[in-house]
């Protein structure tokens, strides 16, 4: 049988969408959180010749209603190649403001003199201007605004130490011979971030070649350095070996960790007390002592960093409506380089300096549109968000209201992604705190009075009922449901096991302590 191989052409019309490196650029700015976003700024400016950071004046507050509408975040110089010289949009949209004003006259001139100044200072001789000039700053003479502003000892970039090298250090001051430091080496770089030991000592032998007795001696001594309790291999080596630093290691406390800790994580107090042969009170104390110890030694050497909360949007209450502001300090204005645009306006540029330059102004003008698209999109989505949580904003997160992506975005007829994107790692500073956009979003459970009632609302519910309750009698999950369901709130008892643990809350079996 044979084949037969034919060429041919064939037409066919399908629509596809393409997701060119601007649009890519724009959903990713969306989805940006406000430090992200002023960081990738700063890149860009870097980046960009024609790019430049602007002063915003005094009078230059957007605490209007141009900040409310996403008003300019770019100033531009009216003369700008293709853009409009009556202070116009980019997109026919509002995109931005143009309001930079004109080069002066003799800014030609200016630039020539510095660059001659310049000139100058490359062939100063530095080293005899050292020699002749003190670097004793104690005699200069500052204003109480310049004296606020001087970089004081406390509010320099430290770092702080890591558990490896606060160890390192210590061990370097030990008087442990050179093959005992290279074994106390290897056992504080197995150390996991806790400050406890995850390798076998037969596994550190073998891989150091030494007896395991010798690494059990350099363990010994690495477990005596601070923090006490670092190189345990247990969480009951660890407490022992903290209160053998404290010199309690034959006290109660040590007893009950050593012969009792399963009984202690279950708050079985009574039984610790008869098995021990003393009074309630008695184990009550040495508990206490327990709970100062720490279970992860190396919880302050951790290398965590703070994370900090830049609010995008501002909802305060006005009169009798809340009205929605963006935050007009947290981006920085932008302005076109003076000098560049003079570039791309000379004729006798080279075309290749002409050609880039064109460049990285379409690229200047998209980053503007998108950054404004951006502030419309989260103002619409806060707005609308006020909407339908104003009892929120009056009387607190009991009055919580269910809500999904799905309303706001019916609402201000977007799509649910984009509401998505727009609400993810975004903060709104509120009369009630500071919020993440996505905590108003919250699934809902059906009154006894046929209400929606928020989850938010029953899990603060749950915290406050957990934060009154007795020490002695913890209220049990099944209590909660009854509890709630006097309130007309019916919720199954998974349910409330479900949010007290995304509340990070004990059962009832390990909230128990005596008072």
């Amino acid at each position: 049988m044979a084949f037969e191989t034919k060429l041919g052409q064939e037409l066919r019309l399908r629509q596809q969408l393409v997701m060119t490196p601007q649009l890519q650029q724009a959903i990713k700015i969306l989805q940006l959180p406000v430090v992200e976003l002023e960081a990738m700024i700063q890149s860009e400016v870097e980046q960009n010749p024609l790019l430049e950071i602007a002063e915003r004046g005094p009078d230059e507050s957007l605490s209007n209603g141009a900040a409310a509408e996403g008003a300019s975040l770019l100033a531009f110089d009216q003369q700008s190649d293709g853009l409009p010289a009556d202070g116009g949009n980019l997109d026919g949209e509002g995109a931005a403001v143009l309001t930079e004003a004109a080069p002066a006259p003799g800014e030609v001139r200016e630039n020539a003199s510095e660059l001659r100044e310049v000139d100058r200072l490359d062939r100063v001789d530095w080293s005899d201007y050292l020699e002749n000039y003190s670097n004793n700053w104690s005699g200069m003479n500052y204003s109480e605004d310049q004296e606020e502003r001087r970089l004081t000892l406390e509010n320099t970039l430290t770092r702080k130490a890591s558990l490896e090298e606060h160890l390192m250090w210590q061990l370097r001051l030990s008087d442990l011979n050179e093959p005992q430091r290279q074994i106390g080496e290897v056992i504080i770089y197995n150390l996991n971030d806790d400050g406890y030991l995850e390798a076998g000592l037969d596994e550190l032998a073998t891989q150091l070649g030494c007896d395991v007795s010798q690494v059990e001696m350099v363990l010994a001594r690495v477990q005596r350095f601070d923090p006490p309790g670092v190189a345990s291999r247990t969480l009951k080596e660890c407490l022992l070996n903290q209160l053998r630093v404290y010199g309690m290691e034959e006290s109660l406390a040590a007893r009950i960790i050593c012969d009792h800790l399963n009984l202690l994580e279950k708050h079985r107090y009574a039984e610790i007390a008869k098995l021990q042969g003393v009074d309630l009170e008695t184990v009550n104390q040495a508990i206490r002592i327990v709970s100062l110890l720490e279970p992860k030694p190396g919880r302050d050497y951790g290398d965590a960093k703070p994370v900090y909360v830049v609010p995008d949007v501002v909802i305060r209450k006005q009169g009798d409506d809340y009205v929605v502001t963006l935050n007009e300090d947290a981006l920085p204005r932008l302005r076109l380089s003076s000098y560049y645009q003079r570039v791309l306006h000379d004729h006798q540029a080279g075309e290749d300096t002409r050609k880039y330059l064109q460049e990285r102004l379409r690229s200047a003008r998209w980053l503007v549109k998108s950054i404004y698209q951006r502030q419309q999109t989260i103002y619409r989505v806060a707005s609308s968000i006020v909407k339908f949580q104003r009892e929120f904003f009056e009387r607190g997160i009991a009055y919580l209201k269910p809500l999904v992506l799905r309303d706001i975005a019916a609402d201000i007829n977007m799509h649910e992604s984009t509401i998505s994107r727009a609400t993810a790692n975004k903060y709104a500073d509120t009369p009630q705190g500071i919020f993440d956009l996505k905590f108003f979003f919250t699934s809902s459970v059906k009154a006894a009075s046929g209400e929606d009632v928020s989850a938010e609302t029953i899990k603060n519910r749950i915290r406050q009922l957990v934060a009154n309750e007795s020490h002695g009698e913890p209220l049990s999950d099944q209590a909660i449901v009854e509890i709630l369901r006097r309130e007309q709130v019916n919720i199954a008892r998974r349910t409330v096991a479900k949010y007290r643990q995304a509340l990070s809350i004990l059962p009832s079996a390990k909230r128990r302590r005596l008072d």
